[in-house]
């Protein structure tokens, strides 16, 4: 069994998830946008796939990389492709991204599942099969109705509690919408938060991701008063010496790194100089599965928690296979935002939420994506 083909098709959808000019998404009008599913073909005819933003699956980076390390391979050495392909990202002058190796590493899991006839956290060694859930909204905003004031929040929480979550992490406001960050307007909108569903339920905070030591600091020992679960990114993440001192003068749970490179690599330095309390890892952030359960497992060494960064399937995956991670994070939210729907290349939604708060672990072999190839294939671009 040989890889023959790595191959891309970038197609149209409509979505109205809109990015501001600083990458946070908000809801919006219907827009069109673009996306990729990248797929690994095999001599007897297996394949997997995988979507991607077209970016790091551009025609340059499969031509000069993936394929050179792919091609003529049994898709089952997925540690030695994933390590072959990282060797080259020196060679790229870092063209070649984590993101990319991600993209790859997942669609290997996903060949490998469907060959088999088996869903990827079973064939990895499931934990479980059902996931606790934390609503992650979206960033603050000056949309009327949507998450401008403290007040919108804390009854968007009351909503999400209603909904079934036992848990909510807040993204308070960023540039360039709704004006200058502020610690006093988020700690605000976090108490407006807790007043409103109690302490019953999991609060966590991912704030401004640039304020100074102090503004951390202050902003650590409120969400402490109101119990807050964890804390995560307030500072530039390049200072782990930043984390350090974080970490040790606050009570409150640090979790991190979140966008800090280096993949599971980085995380053994996070952990070393104690700059967390929390581990964070994910496929994206650390260049697929296989690196991904690798910190996992190394956060479980040292009897630390690790979280998953985001949403989607991959992420959902790992959720499922590690004792240590106790939440999979569901979002963005906004109360002007429908996302319990299935976009337009999925035959249903990958991550159903239950009446108590739980997500199920999809059945069908490999990932788990029921994707619909005749919407793709009658929307190609180019």
């Amino acid at each position: 069994m040989k890889i023959v083909d790595v191959r891309v098709r970038v197609f149209r959808y409509t979505t109205r998830k809109v990015p501001d000019s600083a990458g946070h998404s908000h809801p919006g009008p219907e827009t069109p946008a673009q996306l990729a599913l990248l797929t690994i073909v095999c001599d007897d005819g297996s394949e997997g796939h995988h979507f991607s933003a077209p970016e790091p699956v551009r025609p340059f980076l499969i031509e000069k990389f993936v394929k050179k390390v792919l091609l003529g391979q049994n898709p089952f050495d997925r540690e030695r492709l994933w390590q072959d392909l990282a060797h080259w990202q020196r060679g790229s002058g870092m063209q070649l991204s984590d993101r990319t190796l991600a993209i790859v590493d997942a669609a290997l899991w996903d060949l490998a599942g469907r060959k088999l006839g088996l869903p990827v956290h079973k064939l990895i060694g499931a934990y479980r099969d059902s996931v606790p859930a934390y609503a992650s909204t979206m960033c603050g905003d000056d949309i009327p109705g949507g998450l401008a004031t403290p007040e919108d929040y804390a009854r968007f929480a009351e909503q999400l509690v209603a909904r079934g979550y036992k848990g909510i992490k807040l993204h308070t406001w960023m540039p360039p919408l709704a004006g200058a960050p502020d610690v006093k307007r988020d700690l605000t909108a976090c108490a407006a938060v807790r007043e409103a569903v109690g302490p019953d339920i999991a609060l966590m905070l991912d704030p401004y991701h640039w304020y100074s030591r102090m503004e951390a600091y202050e902003l650590g020992r409120g969400l402490e008063k109101l119990g807050f679960a964890w804390f995560e990114e307030p500072m530039e993440e390049d200072s782990i010496a930043s984390y350090a001192w974080l970490t040790e003068n606050l009570d409150i749970p640090i979790l991190g790194p979140e966008s800090a490179g280096g993949k599971n690599f980085s995380r053994a330095d996070w952990i070393l100089y104690k700059a967390c309390d929390i581990l964070r890892s994910g496929p994206y952030d650390v260049g697929g599965i296989t690196p991904a359960i690798k910190s996992m497992h190394l956060a479980e060494a040292f009897g630390m928690d690790c979280e998953v960064h985001g949403n989607g399937i991959v992420n959902l995956i790992c959720t499922a296979i590690a004792k240590n991670c106790r939440w999979y994070e569901r979002g963005l939210l906004h109360p002007h935002f429908d996302y319990d729907s299935a976009p337009a290349y999925l035959k249903a939604p990958v991550d159903p939420l239950d009446a108590d708060g739980n997500v199920a672990l999809p059945t069908l072999p490999g990932l788990g994506q029921d994707i619909d190839f005749d919407y793709i294939d009658a929307h190609l671009l180019g």
